[in-house]
């Protein structure tokens, strides 16, 4: 059972938030492989600023998908907003952390993770103003974040390991592309956010630093594809063919022959020169379909996308994102990822 005042993005409300929350603007469609009347209707998958997912758009740019035979059409979102998108059913697929599939598939809409885009490294941090040097100095201060979501449980698992109980921080609730104007309050001394969001909070408040990254607990928080449940069930062969078109992806980032026009595209994306850029790059550990192959494997550990999660399940549990423990095993599928030689 889900306990709404934390679960921003409710399948009941889905449609209301993303009409009408400026800081959750849907795009027009965009990036559609070309169609005639007699085709099936596209794949539309939702994808949104941050590198392991704005990586998309080489594939998009280079024709990759339609070269692969598969007719997808990628839509452009802020994150929350896709995650209401993809709730209220009018997405097939979103790329997304993959703790906050959890979330959703709580709310009534069963996602099911096919494949982790990357390990977020040093792309998920917390920034603190000046005169705050590490997580010990938030006791007694105020944090911003958005409930809830996988920079929350990076603030709540920097904390443990810093022996600070949740009552010694007050945490203030926020919508994740709102935190850069959020910091600037004098009542706020960190946030917990992702780049290139984090770098614009970094801007707006002279002497801030980084007090903490991902980095510092590998495998706390991967990218991922989730793709909803029935619709996977009718387009598996599709969504191999986006599969490999994935592994082709991560292969021309990591080619050095490739590497700044990979680069080039990224930035270009999102909006932000490509020298700022490469640094997002540099800090996002990519992972092939052999890595995920890896990953897939069921453990107990945070190498582990299971582990991982049952670690997520735990944190909403903690946190009352919803009531009981969900099946995680039920909404991971390695099935896509284990028929790809």
């Amino acid at each position: 059972m889900l306990n709404k005042p934390y679960y921003i993005f409710p399948l009941i409300f889905s449609v209301f938030l993303t009409a009408c929350d400026n800081t959750a603007k849907t795009s027009v469609s965009e990036n559609t492989a070309s169609q005639s009347k007699n085709e099936n209707p596209p794949i539309t998958i939702g994808y949104s600023d941050y590198p392991g997912w704005v990586a998309w758009q080489i594939a998009i740019d280079k024709g990759w998908l339609k070269d692969a035979g598969v007719n997808a059409e990628f839509k452009w979102f802020d994150y929350s907003a896709s995650l209401n998108a993809f709730a209220a059913k009018q997405i097939d697929a979103v790329t997304i952390a993959h703790g906050d599939n959890l979330v959703i598939s709580a709310g009534g809409t069963k996602g099911l993770v096919i494949l982790a885009t990357d390990e977020g490294a040093g792309n998920d941090l917390i920034v603190a103003k000046s005169g705050i040097n590490s997580i010990s100095d938030l006791k007694g201060k105020t944090v911003a974040v958005e409930k809830g979501l996988v920079d929350h449980l990076l603030l709540d698992t920097a904390l443990t390991d810093a022996n600070i109980k949740t009552q010694e921080v007050k945490i203030v609730n926020a919508v994740t592309n709102e935190l850069p104007q959020v910091f600037m309050s004098p009542d706020i001394s960190a946030v917990a956010l992702w780049q290139p969001i984090a770098n614009q909070a970094l801007k707006n408040v002279p002497g801030s630093k980084i007090i903490y990254t991902a980095s510092e607990k590998p495998g706390l928080i991967y990218g991922a594809m989730t793709v909803n449940a029935e619709h996977l069930m009718r387009h598996k062969e599709d969504w191999v063919k986006i599969l490999e078109v994935w592994d082709r992806v991560v292969k021309y980032i990591k080619d050095p022959a490739t590497h700044e026009d990979a680069v080039r595209i990224m930035a270009s994306r999102a909006g932000i020169q490509s020298e700022q850029y490469k640094q997002f790059i540099d800090g996002t550990h990519f992972l092939s379909i052999q890595d995920n192959k890896t990953l897939f494997t069921k453990g107990t550990g945070l190498n582990s996308i299971y582990g991982s999660s049952y670690r997520v399940n735990e944190f909403n549990i903690k946190y009352g994102v919803y009531n009981t423990k969900l099946d995680v095993d039920s909404l991971i599928s390695p099935e896509i990822v284990d028929s790809i030689k």
